[in-house]
């Protein structure tokens, strides 16, 4: 995927909507600002668009999005900057956005960790869970890279391999279904008895065919220059089971930080932002949309964070030109 990435903004750069975060739910909030006419730039720390799924999960299939019943996260990626590109917006990528302050016309100035300054009309903060990193496996951490893994980047590297996965979240779920087709064997291994995943994904994953042992813990990783076994404690049992392993995928879950973005004087729910129902912050000109939000009743999912960037970007519209309206019109109007 190719990116669009502004050359030099040492001397400064002015736009509408500064978008912070270019994952799925930014890069549709780029769409919705440019469908308004209104200039966007988009700034990540990551060097690519797409957030989390671009880091960790591109293969992933996505299956949460209306009328899309199955996607590659790449592919879903791909096709939201194709969205997002018809307007031209700036792509600042590789660069962290520490600092916000306003000017006296009532504007946002936000100065990136390399110095550079973006002055811009309004800000949409759809940073994801801000930076973050894997809850590490407290077993076999030495065969990290030579086995052990936190995530699936290339789910055809484990091809005819022995793989047990750990954990009982969606991303355990999901890459027990992605690998079992093509796995030798796929156990899955949960220290509790219930799932957190969807229902439909704990109902396939049961009727695949995989191996699921629950109320246990794997305890040790052994082999030799390659991981070769786990060694799993089940609740109940005396014996610690062995299972060949020629790799363990910890599907434990994340660390998340806001970062820089904690200082900026929004109002915060742990690691939340808290918004309201225009998706506007505590602070002006600053809103906010996707899994970064706190809202009471708020659901997590991808498709929410899509409604949440249009509710902002078309709320910041109005804020910026109190004339306008705040209903954008419907995208069929302009060819029918």
């Amino acid at each position: 995927m190719t990116e669009t990435v502004a050359p030099d903004i040492r001397a400064g750069i002015s736009t509408d909507i500064l978008i912070v975060g270019a994952g799925p739910v930014g890069l549709y909030g780029a769409y919705c600002a440019g469908f308004r006419g209104l200039r966007t730039v988009l700034v990540d720390a990551l060097p690519e668009c797409g957030g989390q799924i671009t880091a960790l999960y591109p293969e992933k299939q996505i299956r949460d999005i209306a009328a899309v019943p199955t996607a590659r996260g790449r592919d879903v990626v791909a096709a939201l900057k194709d969205q997002a590109d018809a307007f031209g917006p700036t792509y600042l990528l590789g660069r962290q956005a520490v600092g916000l302050a306003h000017t006296p016309a009532g504007r946002v100035r936000v100065t990136l960790a390399d110095g550079a300054v973006v002055d811009t009309g309004a800000v949409v903060v759809t940073a994801g869970i801000g930076t973050f990193s894997p809850r590490t496996l407290p077993a076999g951490e030495e065969f990290l890279g030579r086995g052990l893994s936190y995530f699936v980047p290339a789910p055809e590297e484990y091809t005819d391999l022995d793989v047990v996965i750990v954990g009982g979240g969606d991303s355990a779920l999901d890459w027990l279904l992605a690998l079992h087709p093509i796995a030798r064997s796929v156990t899955l291994v949960h220290r509790r008895s219930g799932f957190r995943a969807h229902a439909a994904s704990i109902r396939e994953a049961y009727e695949c065919g995989a191996t699921i042992i629950t109320d246990a813990q794997v305890t040790a990783l052994t082999g030799d220059s390659r991981l070769r076994e786990a060694q799993v404690r089940v609740d109940g049992e005396d014996q610690v089971r062995v299972l060949k392993a020629d790799a363990v995928v910890a599907a434990l879950g994340f660390l998340s930080n806001l970062g820089p973005l904690a200082e900026w004087g929004v109002e915060l729910d742990r690691r939340t932002i808290v918004v309201d129902t225009r998706m506007r912050t505590t602070v002006d000109r600053v809103y906010a949309a996707g899994d970064v939000t706190a809202y009471p009743g708020k659901v997590k999912l991808m498709s929410v964070g899509f409604g949440e960037v249009a509710t902002a970007v078309n709320n910041a519209a109005v804020a910026l030109d109190p004339a306008l309206s705040l209903f954008p019109g419907h995208s069929t109007e302009a060819s029918a």
